[in-house]
């Protein structure tokens, strides 16, 4: 092999420089050249890339964000559009290509692999809705950066002695929601994955204020059906009735931008190494991620397609920390 390619796809998650940054320094120690490709797939299909060396990708361990850019690109479902991709990347005599990303990303890589065009995924997403990992690039960075601002709408709630809503990102998984929950004990947690009901909310508010809490605090998922937006109408619709009024902050792309912390930049290290380790092998149509304390190459079949489940048993454990 003498020359590969790496984009990054999809939502961006702290980490990624850091896998783009290993895929480029190993691949150039192995000898390949390495091309970087601009803007995901979109860029792929416009053969929008540039060889990359070891300066071009000094000083971006730390930064969040992708440098190479990111774009969602529904074309790409195309058999035809993804024709055009490969030939991109032959034109170049790119001979494979390193995919990072989500959900999305992977399952286009997974229609290119199938193509017959040498793929490896490596795993990178703050929703943690991937299967074939246990965490993505980026989860433990926006879990930390949600906390932050839940101990913060702590202290105001605590002050005033009201209710506080805050909402995390997961369109499909409730996974930061459930564990920042946890992690930052809020009285209650609302997720995609449990039915809820906006007059139970009230009723543990009103329970934790009468066990002698200075503060209640709601923990949600964007996806949940019980949403932000759909809490707060609910409550505003019936505050005379229920007694009290609720306060919202969405975080939303707050949790993307932060700077990676450790963990995921020693992740999208070992991440991106394991990768061109596994096309050095020739190991293609595979996906990295975390297994067991052990960096893993888990086939495209056995991830594409499925969904991955959380352990609701910590939702119980939340309602039970709960007192």
């Amino acid at each position: 092999m003498n020359r590969i390619a790496v984009l990054t796809s999809g939502g961006d998650a702290p980490g990624m420089n850091a896998a783009i940054r290993a895929v480029v320094r190993t691949g150039l120690a192995r000898g390949w050249e390495v091309f970087g490709v601009k803007h995901g797939y979109a860029g792929l299909i416009d053969g929008n890339m540039r060889s990359l060396g070891a300066r071009d990708v000094g000083g971006i361990i730390q930064q969040g964000g992708t440098i190479l850019g990111s774009t969602r690109c529904p074309e790409f479902k195309s058999e035809a559009t993804r024709r055009q991709a490969i030939q991109a990347l032959e034109n170049r005599g790119v001979e494979a290509l390193i995919i990072i990303g989500g959900n999305g990303s992977q399952a286009g890589a997974y229609a290119l692999y199938q193509m017959g065009f040498p793929v490896v995924g490596i795993a990178s997403t703050i929703d943690n809705d991937l299967v074939g990992t246990e965490i993505s690039i980026g989860v433990d960075t926006a879990l930390n950066i949600a906390l932050e601002a839940i101990d913060r709408l702590k202290v105001t709630a605590s002050s005033h002695r009201k209710a506080f809503l805050v909402e995390v990102m997961g369109r499909d998984c409730g996974y930061l929601a459930l564990m920042a929950g946890i992690a930052g004990g809020a009285e209650v947690i609302i997720i995609q994955e449990v039915e809820n009901d906006p007059e139970e909310v009230a009723q543990r508010l009103r329970a934790a204020y009468k066990r002698g809490k200075a503060h209640g605090l709601v923990v949600v998922a964007e996806g949940a059906r019980w949403n932000a937006e759909a809490l707060i109408a609910y409550f505003k619709q019936h505050e005379e009735r229920l007694g009290f009024e609720i306060r919202a902050t969405i975080l939303g792309h707050v949790q993307r931008g932060g700077e990676p912390g450790a963990f995921d930049r020693i992740l999208a290290t070992r991440f991106g190494a394991r990768a061109t380790s596994c096309l050095a092998d020739g190991e293609t149509g595979v996906l990295i991620g975390l297994n067991k304390g052990s960096i893993t190459a888990l086939p495209y079949a056995d991830v594409i397609g499925k969904k991955k489940s959380l352990e609701l048993e910590l939702l119980e454990l939340a309602e039970v920390l709960d007192r």
